[in-house]
């Protein structure tokens, strides 16, 4: 007679650019019998790459990564209808990324000063289908909630051609030479530029190439 099957392991992923906060959670993970760590990365690309090809229950996600960031991650998974729910993980109470996170599609939004035992309940709880929030950033989400504000990232999809320009803007291209190389008018690109900035709610052209590459938006999807 077959002994009976234990309980399901949560399977998890981590990813954290930081090489000793990631490795340093994988080590504790590996303590907890209710948690399998799967995979580990350190950019957003290879967020992506693990949630396709592992497919865990719960992607803890660094929220402040260079190139794609947490939130870029988080909304591209959930553009792609993924399973894996993602456990966003920040440093700071105040981080500006967490109402982008949860708008983004996350299940959860910790500090990384949390504890194991909550660290654990939170991955449970997640993979249960239940949202969870740091007690420390639930009055960040509440205020919001209370002034009505909209996020000023990302308003609308960008266009082809206004990914094009933004891509060539972020690479230090002036008027005139996006002109030049979209075989368009300068002014054609002065408005899409304008459109730009409208849509990403930048305040300038720099702000806008920064955006750009923090969220994400110069990647194929």
């Amino acid at each position: 007679m077959p002994s009976p099957r234990g309980p399901t392991k949560v399977r998890v992923a981590i990813v954290d650019d930081e090489t000793l906060i990631r490795e340093g959670l994988a080590a504790l993970l590996s303590l907890m019998p209710e948690v399998e760590v799967v995979a580990q990365g350190r950019s957003g690309r290879e967020a992506l790459r693990i949630a396709e090809e592992q497919v865990p229950d719960v992607l803890l996600l660094d929220v402040r990564m260079p190139g794609m960031n947490g939130v870029a991650v988080t909304r591209r998974l959930h553009a792609r209808n993924s399973p894996v729910r993602v456990l966003l993980l920040s440093t700071f109470p105040h981080d500006e990324y967490v109402i982008e996170g949860l708008r983004a599609g996350a299940w959860g939004y910790l500090l990384k000063r949390t504890d194991s035992d909550r660290l654990l309940a939170a991955i449970q709880a997640v993979a249960a289908g239940e949202s969870v929030i740091d007690p420390a950033v639930t009055g960040r989400v509440i205020a919001h909630l209370r002034e009505g504000q909209e996020t000023p990232v990302f308003h609308e999809r960008l266009t082809d051609r206004e990914r094009q320009v933004l891509g060539l803007l972020a690479e230090g291209a002036s008027n005139a030479e996006i002109a030049a190389r979209l075989g368009v008018s300068e002014g054609t690109v002065k408005n899409h530029v304008s459109h730009i900035l409208g849509k990403l709610g930048a305040r300038d052209r720099a702000h806008a190439a920064r955006l750009a590459v923090e969220w994400g938006l110069l990647y194929d999807d």
